[in-house]
């Protein structure tokens, strides 16, 4: 049956300034779509990302085509395999999922076969900042969430940033995330100050595409593909490098995407963790599902905004909640 949908895109400003390896971040803008059978309406969100090379003009244009195509009828499941993967695919295919289940009057999950969705906990993430300001941080933190992502990038300083948050926060877990930015000798040098102070797991430690030197290292702590993980396409040769991948919606192109992603790594004995890139609770909600079947979960975006939806999904402590039928799925 035809559906008809609209696009836009919306600013979101960050709490504070964020930190990564690559820079400084205030705001995002976010891609919204919307979709109707002239009865029940579905919606998707999405975060296009310059350094994968998205813009959001570009995105909006590209689901402006799949809108038409949705318009003439056009299966989702046929157009939906012959899209590249991105934000633009992520925030149609959310929004047509959306859509399938309020005019079912049933869950995203249970369309996909899934039990009902439980709560899981999430890592709490803290941007790049002097040693003594992250274990401060830490700190602060730590009475609230259990599991932190440090984010890291400045090999001279990363150990004694490290050091300095396990020391404030010695009772939470712990995982890292590098952004690409080390050097294979720097990641030898730092694995061992990782696995000591019980780092669980380092997120892209190398640049994708120049990460062949993992196989020939020893992990002493398991090591996540990000940037060099986007599709099932990737899983063969990620399996031979990395432990885990990080299944992000943005960079996969949708929850369709994602689910065959969990299927495919566990088949080659990959752990799984879900990220996410900036959002809101309406970008978020999907990886709820994705999150059910993962060892680590990153979706705290929503608490690093200085808004969110009405209703949003709801945090509790260091828990992300199943979304409410209101928001999404």
């Amino acid at each position: 049956m035809p559906t008809t949908g609209r696009a836009h895109l919306e600013t979101w400003s960050y709490a504070k300034p964020f930190v990564i390896s690559r820079g400084v971040l205030t705001d995002a803008q976010l891609l919204v779509v919307e979709l109707s059978d002239g009865l029940a309406t579905g919606r998707g969100e999405a975060c296009p990302v310059p350094y994968f090379g998205m813009t959001p003009d570009g995105e909006l244009e590209k689901v402006q085509d799949m809108l038409a195509g949705l318009a003439r009828g056009e299966d989702w499941a046929t157009l939906h395999d012959r899209l590249p993967a991105g934000a633009a695919r992520n925030a149609v295919d959310c929004a047509v999922w959306d859509l399938r289940a309020k005019a079912a009057g049933r869950t995203v999950a249970e369309l996909l076969g899934q039990p009902p969705l439980r709560p899981v906990v999430t890592a709490f993430t803290l941007g790049i900042d002097e040693p003594d300001a992250m274990g401060e941080s830490a700190r602060l933190a730590a009475g609230r969430h259990s599991l932190l992502k440090i984010k890291l990038g400045d090999a001279a300083k990363d150990r004694a940033r490290i050091e300095a948050i396990r020391a404030a926060a010695p009772g939470v877990r712990l995982i890292a995330d590098v952004n690409e930015a080390w050097t294979i000798d720097q990641l030898v040098d730092a694995l061992p100050t990782l696995r000591a102070c019980g780092v669980e797991m380092i997120e892209q430690p190398l640049r994708a595409g120049e990460d062949d030197a993992l196989a020939e290292i020893e992990h002493l702590v398991p090591i996540g593909a990000d940037e060099s993980c986007f599709t099932t396409a990737d899983l063969d040769r990620v399996a031979r490098l990395y432990d885990v991948i990080n299944i992000k919606l943005d960079k996969c192109g949708g929850l369709t995407e994602a689910m065959r992603m969990i299927d495919g790594a566990k088949a080659l004995g990959l752990d799984v963790m879900v990220g996410c890139m900036m959002a809101t609770s309406l970008g978020i909600a999907p990886g709820v599902i994705v999150a059910q079947h993962c060892r680590f979960v990153d979706l705290d975006a929503p608490l690093m905004l200085r808004g969110d939806r009405d209703p949003p999904i709801p945090y509790q402590g260091d828990q992300v909640q199943p979304p409410p039928s209101a928001l999404w799925g």
